[in-house]
């Protein structure tokens, strides 16, 4: 038996590469989940993500996909509600960075996308950075700037940059040198561009925007990890889970009653209302977030977002 690192999957076929110990060279396999190993996955959408440390056998046959007999402990995971299927899917496993990539224009601006973004990755527990990509582009739009720089505010770090002419790379590389992080973005954002811009041999296929509706087409058609060697050679080897392009990101195993918890500016006031944990927030007289609302700590944007991701996690249908 060996031991190895998930990097892709795709309909429950999963390519391994080997851990390289005693002197061994590090190989990749092509394996599937070896019968009901895996018996705390039922139920998900996809068992095992990039990311992923398993134990797995290869076979006599070396046409034969090896089997994947065993999971380590994650030491974390990042995930979204898949609608359709209507369970959890996970993009990505054991990372230290969520890379939330949007962009000011084409595709639009989506601020309330980033918000469920980054509460997924609080409630997981991973630092979050947000890409403004294909700032090179003309034209500046106040109110992009202004919710970027709200961001900021409250605390999360904002990178400018353009995957096309390389503007603001040096500043990502540092970030992610030496890390496992997870690139997530609508479709159209650049992912695709920017794993290309910081390590031309990927060559990874890229799309244009559909023009009619101003939204990307999926380039990206399953989560994979590539390894990114840095230009400056100080640093050392990035890891990227590239995961597919959205157009809805539902947060996923959150409670309601957990949201105001996992947003940060929000949650110092967690409890602190006149009506205190059954406060709904929208009308009670000595209501906190009513009131830092109004006081412009909370920003209306982010205040919205609470109040549909609420909705719909109670049940309600809402768009992001």
């Amino acid at each position: 038996m060996d031991k190895g690192l998930v990097i892709r999957g795709s309909h429950n076929i999963f390519t391994v590469r080997s851990d390289s110990e005693n002197g061994a060279v590090s190989r990749e396999f092509s394996c599937r989940i070896k019968g009901k190993v895996l018996k705390d996955t039922e139920g998900q959408y996809n068992p095992i993500a990039p990311g992923d440390r398993v134990v797995f056998q290869t076979q006599d046959n070396p046409d034969a996909a090896g089997l994947i007999l065993g999971l380590e402990e994650r030491r974390n995971w990042f995930s979204r509600y898949n609608q359709k299927g209507g369970t959890s899917q996970l993009l990505a496993a054991n990372i230290d960075l969520v890379l939330c990539m949007t962009t000011p224009d084409s595709p639009p601006f989506r601020p309330r996308f980033l918000d469920r973004v980054l509460l997924q990755a609080d409630a997981a527990g991973i630092e979050a950075v947000i890409i403004c990509n294909k700032c090179d582009l003309p034209g500046n739009d106040p109110d992009v700037d202004e919710r970027l720089e709200d961001f900021i505010r409250i605390g999360y770090k904002v990178l400018r940059i353009s995957a096309k002419t390389g503007m603001g790379l040096e500043n990502l590389m540092p970030l992610i040198a030496g890390k496992t992080s997870v690139l997530v973005g609508q479709s159209g954002a650049g992912k695709s561009s920017l794993l290309n811009a910081l390590h031309p041999e990927l060559n990874i296929k890229t799309g244009v925007l559909n023009q009619k509706y101003n939204k990307g087409n999926h380039t990206t058609t399953m989560s994979f990890m590539a390894e990114i060697s840095t230009f400056d050679t100080s640093l050392d080897t990035a890891r990227i889970i590239d995961t597919p392009g959205l157009r809805r990101f539902v947060p996923d195993g959150i409670g309601v009653a957990d949201i105001i918890n996992h947003m940060r500016e929000f949650s110092p006031l967690s409890g602190l209302c006149s009506y205190g944990i059954s406060c709904s927030h929208i009308t009670e007289p000595g209501c906190k977030i009513m009131e830092a609302v109004a006081a412009g700590h909370i920003h209306e944007d982010r205040y919205e977002s609470f109040l549909r991701i609420r909705d719909e996690l109670a049940g309600k249908s809402c768009g992001d």
